[in-house]
């Protein structure tokens, strides 16, 4: 799988997600501007000594990130609001996940040129604003995973 973090802001979020990944053994695509230094201590902490173990690219905007993947390869917007809960497609084991800033979320130009990939979470309390970055890579992470059978997992 492949976790795609769009101009990320808060460190820890990163790290926990870096963290995750090596865990999965899912590549990591970081996509700039970031919103803390790639040396942050917040950013090396939460990811522990786990950078070692992931597979992640730098990017310096959307436009090469795009270009670079392949033809044909499918990403799926998480952001509220979405048409389609995350639970409602079915994942590939190179699909693209896409997550968007912690503050502003996903750029709407990428939600508005292809509504069908856009999925979102559910949540219950109209009081909340949104859920922890972190914990959203994790939730639709799992699932892509065990529709897969964990293949590979122990």
């Amino acid at each position: 799988m492949n976790v795609v973090l769009v101009e990320p802001e808060i460190p820890p979020n990163t790290g926990n997600v870096a963290r995750l990944c090596a865990a999965t053994r899912s590549r990591l695509h970081l996509v700039e501007p970031f919103g803390f230094k790639l040396d942050d201590a917040q950013l090396k902490r939460a990811g522990m000594d786990y950078w070692q173990y992931v597979e992640w690219h730098r990017w310096p905007s959307w436009a090469p990130f795009r270009k670079a993947i392949p033809d044909g390869a499918r990403l799926w917007f998480v952001e509220s609001n979405g048409p389609r809960l995350y639970t409602e497609v079915s994942f590939a084991p190179d699909d693209y996940l896409v997550f968007g800033r912690e503050t502003a979320g996903l750029p709407k130009k990428l939600l508005q040129d292809d509504p069908n990939r856009w999925l979102r979470i559910p949540m219950f309390n109209p009081k909340a604003r949104s859920l922890n970055l972190s914990n959203c890579v994790a939730l639709v992470l799992f699932e892509a995973l065990r529709q897969q059978e964990f293949e590979g997992g122990t």
